[in-house]
């Protein structure tokens, strides 16, 4: 008789997130155990409580999910979940706060839907944040030279180190753009640009934008007004505007649904996973198939 599938939810809030709740019951979960305020300290209890109540042949039917706003302090969360594992004594493990690794993967999927990955030329505005950072693995993970921009160049550089420290391979490097001519530099021959900042700050203004000639697609992650990227709308799904094929975050968010909820059913087909961008990214192409 199989186990019912259960989901711990971390999430280092004073709330659990409501959204990643609906999210997990939608994709399956059967029974979903949450806790908030989870620091790294109370997690191997957690972690213990969830695998020492079933043998190792029941437990790919508990998993465990890394939520929550703060994506820094999941991180961490996240290390203290693998750090309590040993031996066979595991379960999988999906990281998602702030949706930072479903919306980074859904906009580089988006992106790849017409401009091949290998090769291309891609810049990416807000890259310093948790999307941004992700999205620049992602792309420089599938082959592209990458240009993470910043309105601190230092902080730029800093986050292209800690992706060419897990890519050797990458081909990134680190750009500013706190003013238009630095953000037109930024664009100079890139054929991809994802705006993934705060909400409501406009990153690419129209001109820009429009003089960018060697834009192919343009994709806007803040769905709060003014937008990221000037000139594209909230709702674009791969809208055609000025020869520029536009996505809005509206536009983005129903692949993005889509991968949180198979990722999370992928959770329960093994006990070993740890699902993170790269491997979040992977659950998206197969869906695109």
């Amino acid at each position: 008789m199989s186990k019912k599938r259960i989901l711990l939810q971390l999430d280092s809030g004073a709330h659990a997130s409501a959204f990643d709740a609906v999210v997990a019951v939608d994709a399956g979960v059967e029974h979903l155990l949450q806790y908030n305020g989870v620091t790294p300290d109370a997690v191997r209890e957690l972690v213990h409580g969830a695998i020492f109540t079933r043998g190792v042949d029941d437990l790919k039917s508990t998993a465990i999910f890394v939520g929550g706003a703060n994506v820094e302090a999941a991180e961490v969360l996240l290390q203290s979940v693998k750090d309590a594992f040993f031996g066979p004594m595991r379960v999988s493990v999906m990281l998602d706060a702030n949706g930072a690794n479903t919306t980074a993967a859904a906009a580089v999927l988006a992106a790849a839907r017409h401009v091949a990955l290998p090769g291309a030329v891609a810049t990416v505005l807000a890259g310093t944040g948790p999307v941004g950072q992700r999205a620049a693995r992602l792309l420089a993970q599938a082959g592209a030279r990458v240009r993470l921009c910043s309105r601190n160049v230092e902080r730029a550089a800093a986050a292209c180190q800690r992706i060419q420290s897990q890519n050797p391979a990458a081909q990134i490097s680190p750009a500013a753009a706190s003013q238009p001519e630095e953000v037109a530099a930024a664009l100079d021959g890139a054929g991809i640009v994802i705006a993934a900042g705060a909400a409501g700050i406009e990153l690419l203004p129209h001109d820009v934008l429009q003089a960018a000639v060697a834009l192919q697609v343009a994709i806007d992650l803040n769905a709060v007004p003014p937008l990221g990227i000037a000139g594209v709308e909230v709702q674009d799904k791969a809208k055609q505007r000025g020869g520029v094929i536009c996505y809005g975050a509206i536009g983005v968010g129903g692949a993005k649904m889509k991968i949180h909820k198979q990722a999370i059913a992928h959770l329960f087909l093994s006990n070993d996973q740890i699902l993170d961008a790269e491997e979040i990214f992977e659950i998206g192409r197969e869906l695109e198939k």
